[in-house]
């Protein structure tokens, strides 16, 4: 009698435990990494497929005035993680750490000890948590290593600049080398245009496709641990260059448009056919989307799954990416590693039937890091401190919950020091600050204006003292020197 009570009061607690785990969502945020804000089917873009990112839209919402927090790799994806903006932010550009071959191999600045991330957070709310893909905040040996950053799993790339490379001779998992079936390729090497042969560009290609590899690691994960709840980031490196991907994808563009071969000459891997090579590389991307779709409703996780996509930074501007010929930016200003639209402004497409109605778009803005507020939210835990809002209101149409912000915060150190800010219509950006701390501020009007063509600084200087005063609100000194560029002059101004 008392091993049938015990068997039946186990048998309960594991229903119950089981019924509060599915009353959790699962949670999957894929980052696509350099992609344009128009180089999608749901922001406008003519050229390029992308099925499942359309349906991943077309079954749910996606933000239209939606920002990275940086416009550049590692800072952006400290951010998300982090939920800090640009003037608190621990890694606030580009560190690097070691060389380009494998046996220099040394990683970007790690994040210290102590910070606390969206996978500690969700973590401690009982989810399992992976992180597969490009991370860039320090390697196995440093205090960055993500298995000691909130996350159970991680298989990927460890250090950005190996990621330049598809074809690499290894990726990481849980802190140890896993060899793949390539040999090293110097992506940055040229070709020379008066001697190139097919065999010349064939150099770049390998036998494992690191694409394939994360995405078959994360459809393990999403089945292993399918009872839930779990967490899954899941940050690609696509279409960040080099142009590489398999030759069976770039035949489904090549004659569609009028192209000539790239041979290195701006950095990154030289290529036939580099239109239709990019092209290429963002439909490959869709499909990876779709498979981790497909494979969600074949395990019956749909109604309590939230798939959310987005990517860290604006279209680049070397290598053989040509952003005026597929509209990248959608008509906004600038490019990767500039504070303008182009730079900065990002896809933020979200989906969770039965939660999130379908077919719906916002103008709300938001940024990155509203990610742990928002993730926060979802989970139904309290976020840690962050400088974000959750979005979660807005995404579900209950409007009326939905936090207001009065301005979303940006600094960047790099390409001369810049800051901006957002409030409400209306956006103010000032560059070159590391040479002229007295740099005059630019003002543009977005609701007319999204291409910030006509500056109307002039008309509004009170607005623009209040930016001022925002700066020295929000800026915090950085621990690293290079990276403090808002002097004492800068946070007076007046």
């Amino acid at each position: 009698m008392r091993a049938a009570f015990l068997f039946v009061a186990t048998l309960l607690y594991n229903l119950a435990t089981t019924a509060q785990s599915r009353q959790q969502p699962n949670i999957i945020f894929i980052y696509a990494d350099d992609l344009g804000y128009a180089e999608t089917g749901p922001y406008g873009q003519q050229k390029i497929k992308t099925p499942h990112l359309d349906r991943l839209s077309a079954e749910g919402i996606h933000f239209n005035q939606f920002y990275t927090s940086t416009p550049v790799c590692a800072p952006a994806r400290c951010m998300l993680l982090t939920g800090r903006h640009g003037g608190h932010s621990y890694i606030r550009g580009n560190y690097e750490m070691g060389g380009f071959t494998d046996s220099l191999e040394g990683g970007q600045m790690p994040l210290p000890e102590g910070t606390v991330t969206i996978g500690h957070m969700l973590q401690q709310a009982g989810y399992t948590t992976a992180a597969i893909g490009k991370w860039g905040l320090g390697m196995p040996f440093t205090t960055g290593d993500p298995n000691k950053q909130g996350f159970n799993y991680f298989y990927g790339y460890l250090d950005q600049k190996q990621a330049h490379n598809y074809y690499p001779t290894h990726l990481w998992e849980n802190g140890k080398a896993d060899s793949l079936h390539n040999t090293f390729i110097d992506v940055h090497r040229h070709v020379d245009p008066q001697t190139a042969t097919d065999q010349d560009f064939d150099y770049f290609k390998g036998k494992d496709y690191a694409v394939d590899e994360l995405t078959k690691k994360a459809t393990q994960f999403i089945s292993g641990h399918r009872n839930g709840p779990f967490f899954l980031y899941l940050p690609y490196t696509i279409p960040h260059v080099s142009l590489q991907v398999p030759d069976s994808a770039v035949q489904r563009y090549i004659g569609q448009f009028d192209e000539k071969p790239y041979y290195g000459q701006q950095g990154y891997a030289a290529h036939k056919y580099p239109l239709s090579a990019y092209a290429a590389m963002i439909t490959y991307l869709d499909t990876q989307v779709g498979i981790i779709m497909q494979l969600v409703a074949r395990l019956g996780l749909d109604n309590n799954t939230i798939i959310l996509f987005s990517s860290d930074n604006g279209t680049t501007f070397n290598g053989g990416v040509n952003p005026q010929f597929f509209n990248s930016t959608g008509g906004l200003r600038g490019l990767k590693m500039d504070l303008y639209e182009g730079g900065i402004r990002e896809p933020l497409i979200a989906r969770w039937p039965g939660k999130i109605p379908a077919g719906k778009t916002s103008e709300l803005p938001g940024v990155q890091y509203d990610m742990m507020a928002t993730l926060a939210a979802i989970a139904g835990v309290t976020a840690p401190a962050n400088d974000g809002i959750s979005l979660l209101p807005e995404m579900t149409g209950k409007h009326a919950q939905q936090a207001n912000r009065k301005y979303i915060y940006f600094e960047y150190p790099e390409k001369g020091g810049a800051i901006a800010i957002r409030m409400g219509q209306w956006k103010g950006i000032k560059n070159g600050l590391k040479k002229n701390p007295g740099a005059d501020w630019e003002l543009y009007d977005l609701s007319k204006d999204k291409a910030e063509a006509h500056d109307v600084a002039g008309a509004h200087a009170d607005l623009l003292k209040e930016f001022d005063a925002i700066v020295k609100k929000e800026h915090r000194n950085t621990h690293l020197n290079e990276w403090e560029f808002i002097n004492s002059k800068m946070k007076a101004a007046k």
